[in-house]
């Protein structure tokens, strides 16, 4: 019995050790490429500046899908000439934006004008777990709409996805700000 005892302290003693601390809580870091850009000019009514990582497919109707396969998103770019029916255009453009209002936290609406070049519009981000996070409009109000919306093709997490929107509304952006029409 005595040797048990002995035994037990011992075991007991060896099993002492470091105390066991928590793990920091980590945060993901994502890196994207750095965003660089080459113009776009198609046979289409508009030219503007993608990023290179993008992949441009040509749709009917000079619509366009540029699509990022490594961040599993795409921006769809529709074209429709203004028919003396620009309130519509405008009013199907806005429409679409608060479509997400169920999902979205917030829908934050930044106007967009570019004198020089006529190209006037909206930019909508939209924050929570809707299914686009950024939508936009362009227009020269008298022959050309453009709209464009960001998806992403996984199922809406805004925190998951918050660094990957953020880069791509960068690109949006910048397709506002470069683009012309022909």
């Amino acid at each position: 019995m005595k040797y048990r005892v002995v035994l037990l302290f011992v075991v007991l003693l060896a099993a002492c050790g470091e105390s066991v601390l928590p793990k920091p809580k980590g945060m993901l870091t994502l890196e994207f490429p750095e965003q660089k850009y080459s113009n776009y000019s198609g046979q289409c009514q508009y030219n503007f500046d993608k990023n290179v990582i993008a992949v441009s497919n040509l749709e009917k109707d000079c619509g366009m899908v540029l699509d990022y396969p490594a961040m599993n998103a795409a921006i769809y770019l529709t074209y429709k000439p203004v028919d003396e029916d620009l309130n519509t255009l405008l009013t199907d453009a806005q429409k679409l934006s608060y479509e997400h209002v169920v999902k979205a936290d917030n829908i934050i609406e930044q106007p967009f004008i570019n004198s020089a070049d006529k190209v006037y519009g909206m930019f909508y981000e939209v924050t929570g777990n809707a299914a686009s996070q950024s939508q936009f409009y362009v227009t020269d109000s008298t022959e050309h709409f453009l709209t464009g919306s960001l998806y992403f093709y996984a199922k809406p997490n805004y925190d998951s996805i918050y660094p990957a929107a953020i880069y791509l509304q960068q690109d949006i952006r910048r397709i506002m700000e470069s683009l012309e029409w022909k």
